[in-house]
């Protein structure tokens, strides 16, 4: 029996990097860690990416548990096509598999119950074409994840898009009145910031 350390790093529970001591829940840890990143598209550690979002778990994990902010973390090349419910479901599971604490962690057999439903959620943002996401689970270890999917195409929707027709009453979205010379201006706040910056080179360069 060895302590010596093994494994990817970005997928090692903190208790088994302390300790060297492999247990069930740390392979539900390393289990998390890549159910997250298939959430998000991410690799676990990205050394390309700025400071705060280069290890995932510690960048991601805050966001799993809020629903209305769970689009920051959801990979952008799924352009939206999956059911909010069940990413929402996955995303608490990843949240709780991520635990510092280990028995606050679930069993494998217990992630497993709670994801398969997910397999079955078709709520109004689901035109994706079916998938295949299966756990292997020998001893309640964790023997093997397969994801496959099938694309069907549809109409696709920008995520904050996605994101204002869940949460319509969201800060983040919220219509902004600006005041400028020419008067009031209305709308949506990035294409309005755009409108009065374009406007404010404009008479500058007039004024030249």
């Amino acid at each position: 029996m060895t302590t010596r350390v093994m494994g990817t790093h970005g997928y090692a529970a903190p208790e088994y990097i302390l300790t060297g001591h492999l247990t069930a829940k740390s392979d539900v840890y390393s289990f998390g860690v890549v159910l997250l990143e298939l959430l998000a598209g991410r690799q676990s550690v990205d050394r390309s990416r700025r400071p705060r979002e280069q290890n995932l778990v510690d960048w991601a994990r805050p966001y799993l548990k809020h629903p209305d902010r769970l689009y920051k973390v959801m990979d952008p090349a799924l352009e939206c096509q999956y059911s909010c419910r069940g990413a929402e479901v996955a995303a608490i599971v990843a949240y709780k598999c991520l635990s510092q604490n280990p028995k606050s962690r679930p069993t494998m057999r217990e992630v497993v119950r709670t994801l398969e439903p997910v397999l079955g959620m078709d709520d109004d943002f689901f035109p994706a074409g079916p998938f295949v996401f299966t756990i292997s689970v020998e001893e309640d270890k964790v023997a093997g994840v397969k994801v496959e999917v099938e694309e069907k195409p549809q109409h696709r929707q920008s995520h904050q898009d996605r994101h204002r027709q869940k949460y319509p009453n969201s800060s983040i979205h919220a219509g902004i009145v600006l005041h400028s010379r020419e008067g009031m201006v209305g709308g949506d706040y990035t294409a309005t910031l755009r409108r009065q910056r374009r406007a404010s080179s404009h008479h500058k360069e007039r004024g030249a």
